[in-house]
């Protein structure tokens, strides 16, 4: 009876290892994630719970590091922040690294580790990756492509005309959107970027007066500490349609298409678990950005006095009272 009871509690133990084995399947695993922006920018916090997320009883470690190059944006500080993201890398000696963002692409794996033996999955890159090289036999991810000829087809029936404006901080990443929706849907922009809050409010009211459209792109996290007062200025000077592709700028415009910053970092996060499973990052095609979201800020629908069909309100992802 005693042997029985041995060999019954062996066994039982061979059934149960394997479950406990692959409950974390990542255990001892190091999987380090560069943002390119800072904690606090929407976007980046976004993607950062998209890695989390994705990481969620892997049993993976996860480190962080942050280029900060949204508020500083020196051509100096952008390479050194690469040169320190370098030294954190070989400081961890992660087994994947996940990059968010065109910086981390520009400052750290271009210079340091494309075609290496070190993998790499970058996300939220603008809408090329050729222009850095990529991809290589290292390095994989997803596009960040804006949405934006959905966004002009929701904002079109309440124009007067065609003529579109364009409205961000003046930052490369802005230029390049602009330059992008000119380029790849043949867009004519009328551009205005500003160089603080008081010059965004100045461009605001002054592109009103010359297109039809307006396109207001994200506020770089350099102004977001003045939401309160951008959403009661957008709501008293909006006499256009007004749309926005980012979700953290929906309270200053009709309408928002919005790209899902989580998608971006949960998906660069499960390639980056692909690899350490032994897919190589040659095997995992670049892929881009497939959800969207529908919000519908009906402060502004009030101010601008535009009744919205009832079909319309209803098929929103969320409205802003």
């Amino acid at each position: 009876m005693k042997n029985i009871s041995k060999k019954l509690i062996v066994t039982i133990a061979l059934l149960v290892l394997p479950v406990l084995a692959s409950a974390k399947p990542y255990e001892g695993k190091k999987v380090l994630f560069i943002d390119s922006y800072h904690q606090g920018y929407a976007w980046s916090d976004g993607i950062t719970a998209g890695v989390e997320n994705a990481l969620k009883e892997t049993g993976a470690e996860l480190k962080i590091v942050r280029l900060d190059t949204k508020r500083n944006t020196d051509e100096a500080f952008k390479a050194e922040a690469g040169r320190k993201a370098k030294a954190e890398i070989d400081a961890f000696k992660p087994d994947v690294v996940v990059a968010a963002d065109d910086n981390a692409a520009q400052y750290v794996i271009v210079p340091f580790y494309k075609g290496g033996s070190l993998p790499f999955v970058f996300c939220g890159l603008n809408w090329d990756a050729s222009i850095y090289g990529l991809p290589t036999s290292n390095v994989t991810g997803m596009l960040e492509v804006t949405p934006i000829p959905q966004l002009i087809d929701q904002l079109k029936p309440y124009a007067k005309g065609e003529r579109i404006g364009f409205l961000g901080p003046d930052v490369e990443t802005a230029r390049k959107e602009a330059q992008n929706y000119k380029k790849v849907f043949g867009m004519q922009l009328t551009e205005y970027y500003a160089a603080d809050y008081e010059d965004w409010k100045k461009g605001f009211k002054e592109l009103q007066q010359s297109v039809d459209i307006l396109i207001i792109d994200s506020d770089g996290g350099l102004y977001n500490n003045h939401k309160d007062d951008m959403t009661a200025f957008a709501k008293a000077n909006t006499t256009i349609p007004t749309g926005s592709t980012y979700d953290f700028m929906a309270h200053c415009a009709l309408f928002t298409y919005a790209k899902v910053a989580e998608e971006q970092g949960f998906w660069a996060t499960k390639a980056a678990l692909n690899i350490l499973g032994g897919t190589a990052p040659a095997d995992i095609p670049v892929a881009q950005n497939e959800q969207g979201k529908l919000i519908i800020n009906m402060q502004i629908a009030e101010a601008v006095g535009l009744n919205l069909p009832f079909e319309i309100i209803q098929s929103a992802d969320q409205v802003i009272e």
